[in-house]
């Protein structure tokens, strides 16, 4: 709270002349406007604008907007000082809050947002209505405005048990996610236990959510625990809900038969990744059949088509991992048709590659283009997602050039994939990489060699900004 007081403590050291009333008066006077032709310049009645400078009449932010205009100063130029004489010299009322925080959201003033919240919420003012201002600026997709709210929020309710708390550490959790695989882990691990609280049917889209970020983290067990959470929170609406209700009239994203087989398609993913691939393959023909079973509206087709073609990607994913490179043909195949499998596919086919010594020169070469297009080879991903699959690529590739004394080519995507690595904060993979370097260092050119040592230097000036915050789960 040392940061919350420094800011506070600005605004309390403001001088009593330094208002609004005095910077509009100065400017009409320096400009030897009269009143009422600053009033036509600037669109406020001139009784009114009277009033203002009088200060018998408290400034509406619309009015306040067109002041600022009038005297040509950039938009919430005032928004600062309009705070402090608003919300904290006097008491805040929400008819005038509201469109300050709106308006602040809108232009992206989150100090002024900031301060002000802190001030009004010190006796637990307006918390509903900070709430709903919240779900209206996610809505909008002012994140960074909305995030603060619902921080806010939460801060004050943090000793109820109440749906509202963990709806928004829900929130704080999916606008907290980032590139920062760290972040991400911190995120995840301080919402988990809100989960439970609340709504049955957004408890679904929330472990969702929370899967697929443990899924980018590689943390495979946990993967597994929340996708058999899903499967079995999700028959139980199953029981009593109806099959196929209208999109209108339920809470959750997508019909409920998405849930069930997404459960099971994520425990295939966790068990390949564990190197259970027999144990993939079953749960891959698991979702099969439940979206065989769900009756084919509109809505449901489109989900149909990708489950449909997930199976079949990942049949032949786990046929080639256990070693049947029968497959390799009909796979490449497969994502020629499909550019949004490319990504995933070529993390697979160079991790069966390395594992069982093939020679997939032919498939780089045809995939050429992509891989050397970042945006191109990870389009259709989240951040976090694709983040960690092309470190992955990088990494698999890197090993494929090297063990076949291809050093140059392996030893530039080591430096790919490190620079790639050091973004997401993903320390696993930085180890990974600094480790692979070493054991091919006398390989090395010398511009690879710079290239390493600023990296790394990259590495040691993060460590030191205390950017790496791994244990810090507070």
């Amino acid at each position: 709270f040392k940061f919350l007081d420094l800011l506070l403590w600005r605004w309390d050291v403001l001088e009593p002349t330094t208002t609004i009333r005095s910077y509009i008066e100065d400017h009409i006077r320096k400009q030897g406007y009269t009143l009422q032709y600053f009033a036509d310049l600037s669109g406020v009645n001139a009784g009114t604008l009277s009033a203002i400078i009088k200060g018998t009449r408290p400034i509406a932010m619309a009015q306040l907007d067109l002041i600022t205009q009038g005297m040509n100063l950039e938009p919430g130029h005032f928004y600062e000082l309009y705070g402090a004489e608003c919300f904290v010299e006097s008491s805040p009322h929400w008819r005038r809050l509201e469109p300050f925080l709106q308006r602040c959201a809108e232009l992206d003033k989150l100090d002024c947002i900031h301060r002000v919240i802190q001030q009004v919420t010190d006796d637990r003012s307006y918390i509903s209505e900070l709430f709903e201002m919240a779900e209206g600026m996610f809505e909008r997709e002012q994140n960074q405005a909305a995030l603060m709210l619902y921080e806010c929020v939460a801060e004050c309710e943090k000793y109820q048990h109440s749906e509202r708390l963990a709806l928004c550490h829900y929130r704080i959790f999916t606008l907290s996610l980032s590139q920062d695989q760290n972040q991400n882990l911190r995120a995840a691990v301080l919402f988990e236990p809100y989960i439970n609280r609340l709504d049955e049917e957004r408890q679904l889209d929330a472990i969702k959510d929370l899967a697929n970020t443990y899924s980018a983290l590689r943390y495979w067990e946990k993967l597994f625990i929340h996708a058999e959470e899903l499967e079995r929170k999700t028959e139980f609406l199953q029981s009593y809900k109806k099959k196929n209700e209208d999109k209108l009239n339920r809470v959750t994203v997508y019909p409920l038969f998405v849930y069930k087989a997404y459960s099971n398609l994520l425990k295939a993913t966790a068990s390949e990744r564990m190197g259970k691939y027999e144990e993939a393959l079953r749960y891959t023909k698991s979702f099969a059949e439940t979206v065989k079973d769900a009756e084919p509206d509109d809505e449901a087709l489109e989900y149909i088509h990708k489950f449909k073609s997930w199976e079949e990607a990942n049949t032949y994913l786990y046929r080639l991992l256990m070693g049947d490179q029968s497959v390799l043909p009909t796979y490449v195949e497969f994502i020629e048709k499909n550019q949004a499998e490319l990504l995933p596919a070529l993390v697979s086919i160079m991790e069966a590659a390395n594992k069982y010594g093939m020679n997939i020169d032919h498939i780089l070469l045809k995939f050429d283009f992509q891989i050397n297009s970042v945006e191109t080879l990870t389009q259709g991903y989240s951040k976090q997602v694709k983040s960690d699959l092309y470190t992955t690529f990088l990494v698999e590739l890197a090993i494929y050039h090297l063990t076949r004394g291809r050093h140059e080519k392996g030893l530039r995507q080591i430096m790919n994939c490190l620079k790639s690595a050091i973004e997401i904060n993903n320390q696993s993979d930085i180890i990974h990489c600094v480790a692979l370097y070493e054991k091919y260092r006398n390989k090395a050119t010398d511009e690879i060699q710079n290239q390493y040592k600023s990296l790394l230097m990259e590495v040691q000036n993060s460590y030191e900004k205390k950017e790496y915050p791994l244990y810090n789960l507070a």
